[in-house]
């Protein structure tokens, strides 16, 4: 009512005034309006820009474990047993006869009071005659190999129902000392797999009493 009035006493030039007073006023006031709400809009925006990465980050851990559980099942199974691997023996000539050997060349003996399931030779007489550990092969070599379990639970390989024994007195490959030894409870012969060689082999020695 007052805006009437006042437009009424000064005139249409004074109106034309005000009205482009009011005009002016509209504009900065939907200007600053617009101010406010780019100004009130720009926290929000940088909110999710902020997010962004986080949720980035939080979608490559996830990626992180999901890869880590594939591993591990993997990994569970190829934790399956292995089998061992064979002890590969060989065969040398000594004194007339094809006797077998380690990998190394010594040659390897049986003990007359075993059996084929059963070792009889065992704390200071192994000291003295190593165990052969199974399983072990020879290539070429006619005969069966087996294993056997000893009392101390190791694997010890046999030829035709025979366990195998190296013998400490040979101290190079190519003898054969403790062939025809009776010592530690029973009879030592080399174990051979072709011809055959005398009771005492032609480099076996008589002063092996003390095994």
């Amino acid at each position: 009512m007052f805006v009437a009035t006042y437009l009424v006493s000064q005139g249409a030039d004074t109106a034309d005034k005000g009205q482009e007073v009011m005009t002016t006023r509209k504009i900065l006031d939907r200007v600053s309006g617009d101010r406010a709400q780019r100004i009130t809009s720009r926290p929000a925006r940088l909110r999710i820009l902020l997010a962004l990465p986080a949720a980035a980050a939080a979608a490559a851990v996830l990626a992180a474990c999901g890869s880590s559980g594939g591993s591990s099942s993997g990994s569970s199974g190829s934790s399956s047993p292995v089998a061992a691997a064979s002890s590969t023996l060989k065969t040398a000539k000594i004194g007339g006869a094809t006797v077998l050997t380690s990998p190394k060349g010594f040659t390897l003996y049986s003990f007359a009071p075993d059996t084929p399931t059963k070792s009889n030779c065992n704390g200071t007489c192994a000291q003295n005659w190593p165990p052969v550990k199974g399983p072990a092969t020879a290539s070429g070599v006619k005969g069966t190999f087996g294993t056997i379990k000893r009392s101390d639970g190791a694997t010890q390989a046999t030829f035709d129902g025979h366990p195998l024994y190296t013998f400490a007195g040979d101290t190079a490959p190519g003898q054969a000392k403790g062939n025809g030894l009776n010592v530690a409870g029973g009879l030592w012969h080399e174990v051979t797999t072709s011809g055959s060689a005398p009771a005492g082999g032609s480099s076996s020695g008589s002063g092996g009493g003390g095994y």
